[in-house]
């Protein structure tokens, strides 16, 4: 019987340790020449946008790229719908990877709330490396919401867990109409490696 306990035990542990190991989400470092911003990417709710930004992040795509937008109450008069949101990536009009398959937030589950990053796109199904934040909660911008005319929403797909400090600073920072002048240095995204 002791050695049924001892069994019984070594099998919840080993199955413990199991899906420990299997749900890491992945994590990256938005390098930035104000300072750094950690994200967590739920690859668990949303494998395929998160392994496209992947990708791009692998690839060293975002390398000397840009934080070029940011959204302001005072500079969207032409939407009745208003976020606040900064928008980085890479201007150019080549992409190196296909566009992703649309994943919205009714999919997921992973709302846009104050530190979410999601991706960037005009119909769904064509978001490639173009990223934003949100600086609070936006439900316009999850499935249902008015922001986009299509009520798709964004596809959600990670959440700033340190930086956002960094984040609220670019927000307030310079721009003519709702282009950052100068524009904010990304230096690269890398992934962090799991202990």
């Amino acid at each position: 019987m002791q050695n049924d306990m001892i069994r019984h035990t070594l099998i919840f542990i080993i199955l413990f340790l199991a899906v420990s190991c299997t749900n890491k989400n992945e994590t990256v470092i938005i390098e930035t020449e104000l300072g750094n911003i950690k994200v967590e990417l739920y690859s668990d709710k949303a494998p395929q946008t998160t392994s496209n930004f992947l990708k791009y992040v692998d690839s060293e795509y975002y390398k000397n790229s840009e934080f070029y937008r940011t959204v302001t109450n005072f500079n969207q008069p032409n939407n009745l719908i208003k976020i606040e949101v900064i928008q980085g990536g890479v201007l150019k009009d080549e992409n190196i990877f296909a566009p992703v398959k649309h994943e919205s937030t009714k999919e997921t589950g992973i709302k846009h709330l104050k530190g979410v990053i999601s991706m960037a796109r005009s119909k769904p199904g064509t978001a490639t490396d173009d990223f934003f934040i949100c600086l609070k909660d936006e439900p316009e911008l999850d499935f249902g919401g008015k922001r986009n005319p299509d009520g798709q929403g964004f596809a959600a797909f990670g959440k700033v867990i340190s930086g956002f400090e960094i984040v609220q600073k670019i927000h307030q920072s310079y721009a003519e109409g709702q282009f950052l002048n100068p524009m904010i240095k990304i230096f690269n995204i890398k992934r962090i490696k799991q202990k």
